[in-house]
């Protein structure tokens, strides 16, 4: 009985559909957006501009870690890869990606 009132009393209500929600909507997602591409994408792409930046610097003699965390002191640079001399006679060739930073840097900042 309770649900045949409930059907009645809907078929009697007129369906409009509501007013003014399409725009605010699209102004809240656009806003999203915004926020998002301020707060997310900005920094990151200023991030990997200087890491590039880095990496087209580099030259022989400099001290850098890999992102593993070697240190090491450039020996050879390449287009792709760079050779670091990390003990005595060792050397390895490691890409330039692989390179995070410099460490002398890192080492003054540590004292």
């Amino acid at each position: 009985m309770l649900t045949s009132l409930i059907y009645a009393l809907q078929a009697a209500a007129p369906a409009e559909p509501p007013k003014g929600g399409g725009m605010s909507m699209w102004i809240m997602l656009i806003a999203v957006f915004a926020i998002m591409y301020i707060f997310m994408i900005l920094p990151q792409r200023k991030q990997q501009k200087k890491m590039q930046e880095f990496r087209n610097s580099l030259k022989k003699g400099d001290k850098v870690i890999t992102v593993g965390g070697i240190y090491g002191e450039i020996a050879e640079v390449d287009e792709k890869t760079v050779l670091i001399k990390v003990d005595g006679d060792v050397k390895l060739r490691v890409d330039k990606q692989g390179l995070v930073r410099d460490s002398s840097d890192f080492q003054q900042n540590q004292r």
